[in-house]
């Protein structure tokens, strides 16, 4: 006897999504993606595509509402932009692969926006994952054989062209020892906040900090007291979690360090000491 189909279809969430910049980040994140991800249309409906929705802020809100005892929490409107923010933007950050870019495009209509998860047809076709055998329950020896073989074959080519392209992309990249000071100091920092914090592209956020001096004129120590005040603070140390983000944000927190260090009794804003001592100072 057939078992009843489970109404509402499903999606797919790649494992290796506990591996993702995501994965670090508060769990409303992660709950604001699902729900996205499980609101998207499978097929193209109306004037919307395949891998496209239209929601809105306070859907989203509602939807992500959780109850604590008898009482309901919701998150507010500045957390869901945020993270909205977040998702078109993660930078250097990976997603459920470790294709770099943005996670989400939205476009703005009427009473809300369109949204567009990026990759869709990647994420959501079984075909794309290994270990596909697991939905067959009856499955020869020689056939997961012939499976293992193929899929490590499949790595390796894999492999050899990740290999190919971070060479490429290291020759492409201009740094120097001081701009890899300032990567090493930021993951440092960010490291002694979360000490599971992955290891990112050091040799990446080394080419952004080449292009914040050079391009956008900051010095090496602006950069420096920079990094070293927003892991310190409430709210910026979550969200500072890369180069790129640092880059982007630069103007905003230079400003929010400039008034945290206005005269105050008896507090230091961030330990320039510490900064001597662990060779990271410039001497500017």
């Amino acid at each position: 006897m057939n078992k009843p189909k489970i109404p509402g279809g499903y999606i797919l969430l790649s494992r290796k999504v506990i591996e993702s910049e995501i994965w670090d980040k508060p769990p409303l994140y992660l709950k604001v993606w699902i729900y996205i991800l499980s609101k998207t249309q499978h097929s193209a409906y109306k004037n919307l595509k395949r891998g496209q929705v239209f929601i809105s802020i306070p859907e989203i809100i509602e939807a992500c509402s959780y109850k604590v005892g008898f009482r309901i929490e919701k998150p507010t409107k500045k957390q869901i932009f945020g993270i909205i923010d977040w998702l078109r933007n993660p930078y250097e950050g990976n997603h459920e692969g470790n294709n770099e870019g943005p996670m989400i495009v939205t476009t703005k209509v009427t009473h809300g926006m369109v949204v567009e998860v990026c990759n869709y047809n990647v994420y959501q076709d079984p075909k794309n994952y290994e270990g596909n055998s697991e939905s067959h329950t009856k499955v020869t020896t020689k056939e997961l054989r012939r499976e293992r073989e193929g899929n490590n074959n499949n790595k390796n080519v894999k492999n050899d062209k990740n290999v190919k392209k971070n060479k490429e992309l290291r020759s492409k990249l201009k740094f120097e020892t001081h701009h890899l000071k300032l990567a090493e100091l930021l993951f440092k920092k960010i490291k002694e906040n979360n000490p599971n914090a992955n290891k990112p592209n050091l040799e990446s956020w080394a080419d952004t900090f080449r292009k914040m001096m050079e391009i956008d004129k900051k010095s090496g120590k602006e950069i420096q007291d920079l990094i070293l005040w927003s892991q310190q603070n409430h709210f910026w140390h979550m969200n500072i979690l890369s180069a790129g983000k640092l880059r982007k944000q630069f103007n905003r927190l230079s400003l929010e360090m400039k008034e945290d260090q206005k005269p105050k009794s008896n507090v230091v804003q961030f330990n320039k000491k510490e900064a001597e001592d662990d060779g990271y100072n410039y001497g500017f």
